[in-house]
């Protein structure tokens, strides 16, 4: 009996022995093979309605192919229930990697774990995940972005009364930038020279609510003397509420993004400045990342930045401010946008020389 007993438990310890065998030999000729594969890039993004992501989206693709990946895109439309789903089918497609937008910082938690939970590293792209321990976060310094605008206006406008009209609460990036200007603001604040005279958080960054609330104010026939938007979709909302009271160009006017109609408005003089975000430096960076990380590569960033549980690895990119005065040296010298279509509606005899 214990002769039956022991050579079955040497049988049970052989066969052990030889599913491990197995099992590493298959691990090491699926990492073998994936070098070779094209990597699968899920990129889950919240929206295409501004510019700027229409712009992403296209260069992502165009970097991946050229890098030999495969880029998957799904777009929720500001939508958090949707971009579940989204990211749901992603997973379901055998994505290597999610690189993921998030409508909502909180909510998208919840796509960190159901990827983690399959084997699938993430990269918060732009907007970071909060509490979810993601694999890799790559943005801009987005409370330099916040000081940039806070200072550009203070320096037009050292002052009177402002209007901020901050991001979407959903996004972290408003809290970020929020911050970064009221670094800047609140000596004025505290000492009387600045007055706040409205605040809003704009749901989703929508361009109607943002254009309502500057309007109610400006109905009461109080003077602004300064806007801090919180992109430059909410700052075309500002400028066309002061149109309509024939006051663009007399209030100061900043944002983020350098859209194209935005670095219009600045060469015209109907808005102050744009903190312009080097999107192909961000796409780059981030392709690369994706690509190495499904190849089990490890990663390396200078810094972290703290999710609300977790200290997560930050790639971390520097924003420029643009100015009527460094359009030329930035936003048109890096091919973000053509001198013909920032001067479009500026009479041709007073453009820079493009030679200079």
């Amino acid at each position: 009996m214990n002769y039956l007993k022991k050579t079955i438990i040497f049988l049970f310890v052989v066969l052990f022995c030889f599913l491990i065998v197995i099992y590493m030999k298959n691990k090491e000729e699926k990492m073998a093979n994936k070098e070779g594969d094209k990597i699968v890039i899920g990129f889950a993004m919240d929206t295409l309605v501004h510019e700027r992501w229409l712009r992403d989206r296209d260069i992502f693709t165009a970097v991946a192919k050229e890098l030999g990946a495969e880029v998957i895109i799904q777009t929720a439309n500001s939508d958090s229930k949707e971009q579940e789903k989204q990211v749901k089918y992603l997973l379901d497609n055998d994505i290597d990697i999610l690189v993921l937008v998030p409508h909502d910082a909180e909510y998208a938690e919840r796509m960190v774990r159901e990827a983690k939970s399959r084997g699938v590293k993430v990269i918060a792209y732009d907007r970071l995940v909060k509490n979810a321990n993601v694999d890799l976060y790559i943005s801009f310094d987005n409370v330099k972005v916040g000081e940039l605008m806070g200072k550009a206006i203070i320096e037009a406008k050292p002052e009177g009364n402002y209007i901020l009209l901050n991001g979407s609460k959903s996004d972290n990036n408003s809290f970020l930038l929020n911050e970064g200007y009221y670094k800047v603001l609140e000596p004025m604040i505290n000492n009387k020279k600045i007055n706040i005279i409205g605040e809003t958080w704009v749901k989703d960054w929508l361009y109607e609510n943002a254009f309502q609330f500057t309007n109610d104010i400006l109905a009461e026939n109080i003077q602004v003397d300064g806007i801090i938007a919180a992109n430059d979709t909410l700052a075309a909302a500002a400028v066309n509420a002061l149109s309509e009271k024939r006051l663009a160009g007399k209030v100061a006017v900043v944002a983020q993004d350098a859209d194209l109609d935005a670095c219009q408005r600045v060469v015209e003089g109907t808005q102050l400045a744009t903190v312009y975000k080097p999107i192909d430096i961000l796409v780059k960076t981030a392709v690369q990342y994706a690509i190495d990380m499904a190849k089990g590569k490890e990663i390396q960033t200078d810094e972290t930045i703290y999710d609300g549980k977790y200290e997560v690895p930050y790639y971390k990119i520097e924003p420029v401010l643009v100015t009527k005065e460094n359009m030329m040296d930035t936003v048109i010298a890096d091919n973000f946008h053509s001198l013909e279509d920032v001067y479009m509606n500026v009479p041709k005899f007073l453009w820079p020389n493009k030679e200079k």
